[in-house]
């Protein structure tokens, strides 16, 4: 995910909340964050999700969220 215009937001505290609340998202889900990594302007996610899961909808969960809660 990158933020808009690519602007650096994110400092060490913000991703490390970030993954807490993605973890959340993707244990709702059914599904599994295997890795999460960051810098300023945009996170890295491999995620195990199962069939039954629509991505598009796994996705909007996880921007949405995320971006409320931070």
């Amino acid at each position: 995910f990158v933020t808009k215009y690519r602007r650096e937001v994110f400092n060490d505290e913000m991703l490390t909340r970030c993954e807490e609340i993605m973890r959340n998202v993707c244990t709702d889900f059914g599904a599994d964050l295997t890795e999460f990594n960051g810098e300023g302007d945009h996170v890295h996610l491999l995620v195990h999700y199962p069939p039954k899961v629509a991505l598009s909808n796994l996705v909007n969960s996880l921007k949405g969220v995320s971006s409320r809660y931070l």
